[in-house]
């Protein structure tokens, strides 16, 4: 946080990374799938608005500003959960396949954070070079992920909207 209690965007992304691997610890120390069923749709709410917040806001931002391609493969990766999201939040503890999905979607989160944070020229780090106002950015982003909680809450979330992928019908 800034000086004036405020988070700049990458601060703000980088918690909610954080908070979604604590959920993932839970989900996998879980031995109620009442529980079990809770954690992971705490994971798959959590993930639906990061997802949102990035797409609407962070990466629009950065377009021509950092490396586009690998903006590209970050929007593709949140597809690529987003179809795990979907799946699990239609599904229940004891459906075949139920902990293996929420692994694999951990896995996927894992990747996709190290990109965006961890490894050499990282997303974060790329955008912490450029001109974008990222705690202007992060107000903004604060403010749309407050209102997606709401939304959330009161009425639930629609189902996960691939961006890149197209939807093939079984």
């Amino acid at each position: 946080m800034s000086k004036d209690g405020k988070q700049d965007a990458i601060k703000l992304l980088t918690q909610d990374h954080r908070e979604v691997e604590e959920l993932f610890e839970k989900f996998e120390k879980a031995s109620r799938d009442g529980t079990k069923e809770k954690i992971a749709r705490q994971i798959c709410t959590e993930l639906k608005i990061h997802t949102m917040i990035e797409e609407e806001l962070f990466y629009p931002a950065l377009r021509g500003k950092i490396e586009d391609d690998d903006l590209d493969e970050a929007i593709v990766e949140h597809d690529g959960a987003k179809v795990l999201i979907n799946d699990i939040e239609a599904g229940e503890p004891g459906d075949d396949f139920y902990d293996a999905k929420v692994k694999v979607l951990q896995e996927e989160i894992e990747h996709h954070v190290k990109e965006e944070e961890k490894q050499q020229g990282n997303i974060f780090s790329q955008a912490r070079k450029t001109d974008v106002d990222l705690e202007a950015l992060g107000e903004q982003m604060a403010a749309r992920k407050a209102e997606l909680m709401q939304l959330a809450e009161t009425q639930g979330l629609p189902p996960a909207q691939p961006a890149a992928l197209t939807q093939v019908e079984a």
